[in-house]
C-alpha cells in the first residue's frame, strides 16, 4: 500500500504522520521540536521516526512522498524561513534534507496552508472551489484556495492573514510589528485579553486565581462554559475583531466558505456565535448572508497531519501551481 508521511512542525511538538490516498492516518508519532543540537540533529530524529512508523508493522507500506506543514514555510523555496516559533533562524531546507534522506519527493507549505489542502482533500471543503482557513492556534495562519487551486503568491508566502494590522501600535507581535491580527485572535491572544479585562474591572472572576503563565485558552473556555462574565467577554472582543477582519478579507476574496480550524476554534458557539456576527455586521452589502463560517471537518487528532499528507498528495498528483 502507498503512503505518504505528513510531518506537522510546531513550535513545541512535531507530529509525524503515515498517511494513505484516502486520508486515512495509519500511525502517528510525536517528537519535541527543540531537540539538543542543531537543525541537522532535528532532522535525522524525524527520519528515524519515518523509518520507525514504516517498520512498526509488517503489512507492506511504500512511501511515496512526504509533506510538511510549518510556520513561515515557502512552498516555492521548501524551506522554512525565520520562523519566530522555531529556535533555528535563517532559511531550513526542510524538503532538500528529507529528500536526500528518504529517497521521495518532498513538499512544504506553511501550516494553514497545509490545513486548507486538509480540508479540501479530506475535511469540510469537499467540493468547494472558493473558501479559506484560518487556523487558531499559537499564531493565525490562513490558507486560501481560489478556483480549486491553493494561492501561494509569487514567494511561498501568500496568506499571512495573522500579520496584517487591526490596529496600528497596538499588542507587540511576534513578527516585530504591532498591532498585527495573531496578538489578539490566538491562544495567546486571548489570554492578553483575559489579563487586559481583569486589569481593567473589579469584576469578580476565577481567571484571577490563575498566574499569566498558567492561564491557557483552554481554561478560559472552561471559565467561559461555566458562565464566567469576564471569560465570556474575552471571547467577545476575539470575536469582534476576527468577524471585522474576516470581513475586509471576503470583500478581497468572496469566498464560499470560511472555516475555523487549530485549538482555539474548539471553544465551539464561543468563538463561531460572535465571530459570525460581527462578520455579517461589518460585511460590505453584496456579500451579506452569502459566506459560510464552518468548523474543520478533519479529525482533531490528526487534523494537521492530514493537512501535510494532502499536500504532498496533491504535489504528486500535479495539482499544485505556485
Amino acid at each position: 500500500m502507498e503512503v505518504v508521511a505528513g510531518i506537522d512542525i510546531g513550535g513545541t511538538n512535531t507530529v509525524i504522520g503515515l498517511v494513505t490516498r484516502e486520508g486515512i492516518c495509519l500511525r502517528q508519532q510525536s517528537m519535541y521540536t527543540r531537540v539538543e543540537g542543531n537543525f541537522t540533529d532535528y532532522i535525522n530524529k524525524v527520519v528515524e521516526i519515518v523509518g520507525q512508523l514504516m517498520a512498526e508493522k509488517d503489512d507492506n507500506l511504500t512511501l511515496v512522498g512526504i509533506g510538511v506543514g510549518a510556520p513561515n514555510g515557502s512552498y516555492s523555496l521548501g524551506a522554512i524561513v525565520d520562523a519566530p516559533n522555531l529556535v533555528w533562524k535563517g532559511v531550513l531546507p526542510v524538503c532538500k534534507d528529507l529528500t536526500e534522506r528518504l529517497r521521495v519527493p518532498s513538499a512544504l507549505t506553511n501550516d494553514a496552508n497545509a490545513a486548507a489542502l486538509g480540508e479540501m482533500l479530506f475535511g469540510a471543503a469537499k467540493g468547494l472551489k472558493h473558501f479559506i482557513v484560518v487556523t487558531l492556534g499559537t499564531g493565525l495562519g490562513s490558507g486560501i484556495v481560489v478556483d480549486g487551486k491553493l494561492l501561494v503568491g509569487s514567494d511561498g508566502f501568500a496568506g499571512e492573514l495573522g500579520h496584517t494590522t487591526v490596529k496600528p501600535w497596538g499588542r507587540q507581535c511576534g513578527c516585530g510589528k504591532k498591532g498585527c491580527l495573531e496578538t489578539y485572535v490566538s491562544a495567546p491572544g486571548i489570554r492578553r485579553t483575559a489579563f487586559k479585562l481583569l486589569a481593567d474591572s473589579n469584576s469578580q472572576s476565577i481567571l484571577r486565581t490563575y498566574p499569566f503563565e498558567q492561564l491557557t485558552a483552554k481554561c478560559i473556555t472552561q471559565a467561559a462554559l461555566k458562565g464566567d462574565k469576564v471569560a465570556r467577554e474575552a471571547f467577545e472582543y476575539t470575536g469582534k475583531i476576527l468577524g471585522m477582519k474576516l470581513a475586509d478579507t471576503v470583500a478581497v476574496l468572496s469566498p464560499e466558505a470560511i472555516i475555523l480550524f487549530g485549538g482555539l476554534s474548539n471553544a465551539g458557539e464561543l468563538i463561531f456565535e460572535p465571530t459570525k456576527r460581527h462578520l455579517e455586521e461589518n460585511l460590505f452589502s453584496v456579500f451579506k448572508n452569502k459566506v459560510k463560517l464552518i468548523p474543520s471537518g478533519l479529525k482533531d487528532e490528526n487534523a494537521a497531519v492530514l493537512g501535510a499528507a494532502a499536500l504532498i498528495w496533491k504535489e504528486l498528483e500535479g495539482k499544485i501551481q505556485p
